[in-house]
């Protein structure tokens, strides 16, 4: 299972907007084979981050997901409002699973 964190740090009130660009690609996302769950937050400390917290079956998902042609379009649609963005992926596996 892979669980992605994308944090968006994006341009000070362009929210709406942003939203707008986003949703059509979190739609169509939520319908990706391998797809788990697909959700955008905004930060409750500062209203110009954003998160995307998604979970998905497997790496293959989530490869398929960057090339699908929605992607792209937000990824377009997206990119004037965005300052910074960060990418975190978790990746569990259930035979090796720790707890600390």
């Amino acid at each position: 299972m892979i669980y992605l964190i994308a944090t968006l740090k994006i341009k000070p009130g362009s929210l709406p907007e942003f939203i707008d660009a986003a949703k059509t690609c979190i739609d169509a996302t939520r319908q990706e084979p391998g797809c788990i769950s697909y959700d955008l937050t905004q930060s409750q400390t500062d209203p110009d981050t954003l998160y995307f917290v998604e979970n998905w079956e497997n790496q293959a998902a989530v490869d398929a997901h960057f090339n699908a042609p929605h992607f792209k379009v937000w990824r377009e649609a997206g990119s004037p409002y965005f300052l910074d963005r960060k990418i975190e992926i978790i990746e569990i596996d259930a035979d090796n699973v720790k707890v600390l």
